[in-house]
């Protein structure tokens, strides 16, 4: 399979292009450093990336910008973070991607546990998540020629221990854990699915 992995410069996107490239043909996204350099908060550089890649069998995306702070520090500005970049990134991903992918393909976006178990400093990525798990649920009825649709809703991973203060209580997802979500949204049969691989 040709399967592109948008944020791959990242902790997951990196263990995930590692894990597969024994398998199947990887192609790396992100906005450097990568196979191919994508903006996910601009539709002219998503649009240019599968313009590159040209047709493919699936899309992994492990991107997804959104602000951490204070939830005194959120206006308008801050939260649209999440919303071009965690929601409306990984959305076009997949409306301008269905443009380009072979038939009975696949998208798998990234969510988290946030979206069901918010903590203090995420109130945008709560949002953002929760936006995106309604979009896959919704765009798996209507995509059509047999394209599949999933998330993977991780809460904090082993490799990421900057994080583990804002989730107390919170056992770490760990790294093959991450990995077989994937490969069930990936290589499964499912579709509109949010899978929590924990």
């Amino acid at each position: 399979m040709k399967i592109i992995i948008v944020g791959a410069s990242g902790t997951m996107g990196k263990y995930l292009a590692e894990a597969f490239k024994r398998e199947h043909e990887i192609i790396t996204a992100a906005t450097k450093g990568c196979d191919v350099d994508v903006d996910i908060t601009s539709t002219t550089s998503i649009e240019n990336m599968y313009r590159k890649t040209g047709p493919f069998d699936a899309l992994i995306s492990t991107a997804g910008p959104t602000y951490v702070g204070p939830w005194k520090n959120l206006t308008d500005k801050t939260f649209r973070a999440g919303v071009e970049g965690k929601m409306m990134g990984q959305i076009n991903l997949v409306l301008i991607g269905q443009h380009y992918i072979n038939p009975k393909g696949s998208f798998t976006l990234i969510t988290g546990a946030l979206s069901h178990d918010p903590q203090k400093n995420f109130a945008n990525a709560s949002a953002a998540n929760c936006a995106v798990e309604g979009f896959v649920r919704a765009a798996a009825i209507e995509l059509e020629n047999g394209i599949r649709i999933n998330a993977v809703s991780p809460t904090v991973i082993e490799n990421s221990p900057q994080y583990f203060p804002y989730f107390p209580g919170d056992i770490p997802v760990t790294m093959q854990q991450l990995e077989y979500g994937f490969r069930k949204a990936v290589f499964g049969a499912n579709t509109g699915q949010v899978i929590k691989p924990y």
